[in-house]
């Protein structure tokens, strides 16, 4: 006998149940912010692999990870929920690209170090140095001798070198300034588009702001590499034809090299009743034979009643003193590295301001203030 299906069946359609659109995607955003609400009792859809977004993005092969590969698994779900679902996921993996992206490189803290760095370059001095240092040349009696370069050097080669270099470095601080505000910039500018949580409206500005995204991170690899001096590309004749005695001009390279500025010493230094003693800071690894010039002036209130005092001179000991000061006057110190053959940029110096001293009872209460300063002490920065 036939058997016979029941009527309920009969040329009714399957109905597959749907669900909002944000819980279809579980990605790594909250989909709360999409809904108005989050239901975590929802069946939840695996995550394609492509779809993840990677740990560490590489924004250098950015239109790789970009590239459109949505799938849907459901075959039997309507074409407008499946738009709906790859637009959403689109939004939420894009979103989280440039989320990674500005905690990454455009980190805040990261961004304020880069500033800082950026300030002490612009306090160094940056000097020129030559590869190699000594070459063999001819003498007078055509005898082949080890010369430093600086002593056969063509002068007027030499200061055409070092204008290069002076020109260069001023580009160079210019331009990691320009790329820092560019940086930050952009930071403000991706911080308000992240916020957008209509999806229509993230995706139609995607195109543009993902092209921000890679000219922000070439700025960042731009920025890293101006930090470090670089090498001088200069056509050059350095040693005189005479020195060289017919032969050929050897290979030299020049490039650029900095030293941090002396700061002074706040506690170590102080004024006497005609006299002060200086003490600064230097690297650590500072020559004991590094010359100094250190500048004194007499502050005055700079009427007409009271001639100006100041004079320069060139020290190697640190701490130093220095001798016929005015009692009871105010005397401005300034310190900077010597001039040297291989100088060829310097901006910055450091200034301290000390009153010298009325009575030599004041010079043994300053001492006693000066050893208990000493106890939290802290170290300088710039």
């Amino acid at each position: 006998m036939q058997q016979r299906a029941p009527s309920a069946a009969v040329g009714l359609p399957r109905v597959t149940p749907m669900s909002p659109p944000c819980h279809r995607f579980t990605g790594a955003a909250d989909t709360s912010r999409c809904t108005g609400r989050a239901d975590p009792l929802l069946p939840r859809r695996p995550v394609s692999p492509s779809l993840k977004p990677p740990k560490h993005p590489s924004f250098g092969n950015m239109a790789e990870v970009l590239h459109e590969t949505e799938t849907s698994s459901d075959s039997t779900a309507p074409g407008e929920e499946q738009d709906n679902n790859a637009s959403l996921e689109q939004y939420l993996r894009h979103k989280n690209l440039v989320l990674d992206f500005l905690r990454s490189d455009l980190n805040p803290h990261h961004l304020q170090y880069h500033w800082n760095k950026v300030h002490l370059l612009k306090k160094c001095y940056f000097y020129l140095k030559f590869e190699p240092r000594h070459v063999c040349v001819r003498d007078q009696n055509n005898m082949m001798i080890f010369a430093d370069i600086l002593q056969i050097a063509n002068p007027c080669q030499l200061q055409k070198i070092k204008k290069v270099g002076k020109k260069q470095t001023e580009v160079q601080l210019a331009l990691l300034t320009e790329l820092l505000e560019q940086l930050e910039r952009g930071r403000e500018e991706l911080s308000r588009y992240v916020q957008i949580c209509d999806v229509e409206t993230f995706l139609s500005q995607w195109d543009f702001n993902i092209k921000r995204v890679l000219r922000l991170s070439m700025f960042f690899n731009k920025l890293i590499a101006l930090e470090e001096p670089r090498k001088l590309h200069v056509k050059h004749s350095l040693v005189s034809q005479i020195h060289l005695g017919g032969a050929l001009h050897p290979p030299i390279s020049f490039s650029l090299y900095t030293k941090k500025p002396p700061i002074f010493d706040r506690i170590e230094s102080f004024a006497c009743e005609t006299w002060a003693q200086l003490k600064w800071f230097t690297e650590s690894q500072e020559s004991h034979l590094e010359r100094w010039q250190l500048e004194i002036k007499l502050v005055t209130d700079d009427s007409q009643t009271e001639p100006g005092y100041g004079r320069t001179q060139e020290v190697i000991s640190n701490p130093c003193v220095i001798n016929h000061l005015q009692p009871g006057r105010l005397y401005e110190f300034k310190v900077r590295r010597s001039d040297t053959h291989t100088l060829v940029y310097s901006q910055w110096h450091d200034c301290i301001i000390l009153k010298t001293k009325t009575d030599p009872v004041e010079d043994v209460k300053e001492a006693s203030n000066r050893s208990m300063r000493r106890v939290t002490r802290t170290t300088p920065t710039l």
